[in-house]
């Protein structure tokens, strides 16, 4: 991290108090990327960081991402899901550790199968059971946390995750997958969520790009670390 997310961590005050309400109002009829990551690859817990990994200038960073594989919106059967690509590349530029959101119960291969579970999930303000959890978070200044955008919103799994925390005196950086309606609402649903956490802009990038077009989705993720000093 450089100076400015420095100043901006710096800047949070420590003492705030813990309010869990998502926001899950829909506003998109598109889901973007239903992507969740192979289900038997199993869940990737979060270790406690070393002292040469996931370290800033001012902490450490958690790159928190879910994803989906199988057949998915404007790419095909994928082996390896939109937002899971982009996650990998901001922990390799970033030093930061990944964890992957993953549900107890997967979603199907089948994207239209999906979108339909996404949109009964997104009506009921479900909140799946998770497959795995960070036993370390305190140990995270810096929450970097990506998904794909579902009916305009955060697929109800990542809302299980913020819920499952404190996140007071953090700072959030979202980054989503889309086909074309960027976050949407997705970083106020997050600051209402997490009411102690400073919630910073996010990234946005077609799942399209991000799947077939890796090095173009590189440079993007690039410029935006670039551009906000993180």
């Amino acid at each position: 991290m450089m100076k400015k997310l420095t100043a901006i961590l710096l800047g949070v005050t420590m003492v705030f108090s813990f309010t869990a309400c998502g926001n899950t109002a829909a506003s998109d009829k598109t889901p973007a990327d239903t992507g969740q990551t192979e289900q038997k690859s199993g869940i990737r817990e979060a270790e406690s960081p070393k002292s040469a990994e996931g370290t800033t200038e001012s902490g450490h960073v958690l790159v928190a991402y879910f994803s989906r594989i199988g057949e998915n919106y404007g790419v095909g059967n994928i082996e390896k899901g939109n937002t899971a690509i982009i996650a990998e590349m901001i922990a390799d530029q970033t030093d930061g550790e990944l964890f992957e959101i993953r549900t107890v119960d997967g979603y199907p291969e089948s994207y239209d199968e999906t979108v339909d579970i996404a949109r009964e999930e997104l009506d009921t303000g479900a909140r799946p059971e998770l497959a795995g959890n960070v036993e370390n978070i305190d140990d995270y200044d810096v929450i970097f946390l990506g998904y794909p955008n579902w009916w305009g919103d955060m697929p109800m799994a990542v809302y299980t995750f913020l819920e499952s925390y404190d996140f007071s005196g953090k700072t959030i950086i979202p980054f989503c997958t889309h086909a074309g309606s960027g976050l949407g609402g997705t970083k106020e649903s997050i600051a209402d969520t997490c009411s102690g956490a400073e919630v910073l802009d996010g990234f946005s990038i077609a799942g399209t790009t991000a799947q077939n077009s890796q090095e173009k989705a590189r440079t993007a993720v690039t410029e935006f670390l670039q551009e906000g000093n993180f």
